[in-house]
């Protein structure tokens, strides 16, 4: 007596038009699995991502290093660590996370390498967090020439107050601030307690707080 063995066409029907589908159809996920499907990331897959993901990376690298010449040298290794990485990744729907945690720890190496202060980022540009788009801004429906200009002076000082900012203090605030990045995420990176990442998050706002004081009261 045979046994019947349960299977189901709509699996396999997803499974090849998956298969079938070329990278720029598929999803953000199917296509991290796609590259961690053989020995290397299939190359055409891993060059959607790319095609994806690659202003994102840049715009990452602008807000901690506005001034570095070498932003596109920097970018290129990212993408390097991750084809050798994207193994290591156990959740695709979390890759853009991990993608700016690559970045990000990137920087932070190029930095102690380098052991000396950077300008600040740009705050009144707008950056990306995984909940979406976000902007640096002051809530106003349509500000008058004396808003706009006002705005343009706190932004203005605000990124002299960043500068100034001792480069421990800058880097932690920016990774809170700009990346949106966990306490815990900040003290793996910096190699720091949590207790020392939050001290000096809070001590970086008290400055930024006396700095911008006659702004703030406005």
């Amino acid at each position: 007596m045979t046994q019947s063995i349960p299977f189901s066409w709509s699996t396999v029907e997803t499974q090849v038009s998956q298969t079938a589908l070329p990278p720029e159809k598929l999803s953000n996920d199917d296509l991290v699995l796609r590259c961690q499907d053989g020995l290397v990331p299939e190359r055409s897959a891993f060059t959607e991502l790319l095609r994806r993901y690659q202003s994102y990376v840049e715009k990452v690298l602008y807000h901690l290093a506005p001034d570095w010449q070498d932003r596109t040298d920097l970018a290129q290794e990212v993408w390097i660590r991750v084809y050798r990485n994207i193994r290591k990744l156990h959740e695709p729907v979390k890759f853009k996370g991990w993608l700016s945690r690559i970045a990000t720890n990137l920087f932070y190496d190029e930095l102690r390498k380098r052991k000396r202060v950077r300008p600040p980022l740009s705050l009144d540009a707008s950056y990306t967090l995984q909940d979406g788009e976000r902007e640096w801004e002051i809530a106003a429906d349509k500000p008058g020439p004396q808003e706009e200009l006002a705005t343009r002076e706190f932004y203005d000082r605000l990124r002299v107050a960043i500068a100034e900012l001792p480069e421990v203090f800058r880097t932690t605030i920016v990774l809170r601030e700009i990346e949106g990045m966990a306490y815990e995420e900040i003290a793996e990176i910096t190699k720091v307690s949590l207790g020392t990442v939050k001290s000096r998050i809070a001590r970086a706002r008290y400055r930024l707080q006396v700095q911008l004081q006659g702004y703030l009261e406005e």
